[in-house]
């Protein structure tokens, strides 16, 4: 049989498995990077002092993307093109969660309700990367090439999420609570949908690449159906639920440095 920890195992020995799994990071965190910077050049006037910590969300989000170049770069790999079945961010904006790019690309302000919908984005897919990082250091935060970075990464995105609580708490006590809940809803019923056709097309693409027999490919591929299958029925309250964090204020002060992997 074999388990996350294999599978990852698979993943990183082989140059073209690591190269699209890093390719496929770096490009979705580039985008939040870039999503969250325009964010906050746009913020409305009454939400100025949210601004400072969407420019650190950004700046981390960038940082994590330099990691994973880092990490192609000390293998002497390049980044490859991201199928666009496996690009989960743009997937995730083609299905109208979050805020439009062409509405980012303006030089207009954005509205109060159009911040609450980036929260309501940003604290459902961060509650996913979060998971996905927790995974990771269980089995990979003392790995030699790629632990330091896992490591980084997962507190980074603890501290978002943390970040997303504590704001979406505060304009629900403002009088927004129900268009958070709403937002938050349908922001997660459209991403557990995503994050399982994502998966499936990243996994075709790896059991492509490391020539896994079929009957690999397909137990993957009925796991991940019946993980969505628990998402649809249950598993998709946790991404809506909201709570204020043990960490407070946690992007209220600069992002930290990309550090060197080579």
């Amino acid at each position: 049989m074999f388990s996350a920890r294999s599978l990852f195992q698979e993943i990183v020995d082989n140059d073209d498995s690591y190269r699209l799994f890093c390719s496929i990071a770096a490009s979705g965190e580039a985008q939040g990077g870039w999503e969250n910077g325009r964010i906050a050049a746009l913020m409305p006037s009454s939400l100025r002092y949210l601004a400072p910590k969407v420019t650190r969300h950004g700046a981390d989000e960038d940082k994590h993307g330099r990691i994973f170049q880092a990490l192609l770069r000390k293998r002497g790999l390049t980044p490859t093109e991201v199928p666009e079945e496996a690009d989960y961010t743009m997937l995730l904006e083609r299905r109208g969660i979050g805020l439009a790019h062409d509405k980012l690309r303006r030089d207009e302000p954005l509205t109060e309700l159009d911040v609450i919908t980036y929260l309501a984005h940003s604290r459902v897919t961060e509650q996913r990367a979060a998971d996905q990082m927790v995974m990771l250091k269980r089995h990979f935060g003392d790995h030699p090439e790629v632990g330091k970075a896992i490591r980084m990464i997962s507190h980074d995105e603890e501290n978002h999420l943390a970040y997303c609580h504590e704001e979406l708490l505060r304009l629900a006590h403002a009088g927004h609570g129900r268009t958070i809940q709403r937002n938050l809803h349908d922001c997660a019923r459209a991403e557990i949908v995503i994050y399982r056709d994502v998966s499936l097309a990243v996994m075709d693409h790896m059991g492509r690449i490391l020539k896994w027999p079929k009957v690999k490919s397909a137990a993957l591929a009925a796991g991940i159906r019946a993980m969505y299958g628990y998402e649809r029925l249950a598993g998709w309250r946790r991404m809506v639920s909201l709570r204020m964090p043990e960490r407070r204020d946690p992007l209220g002060g600069p992002a930290t440095s990309t550090p060197e992997f080579a």
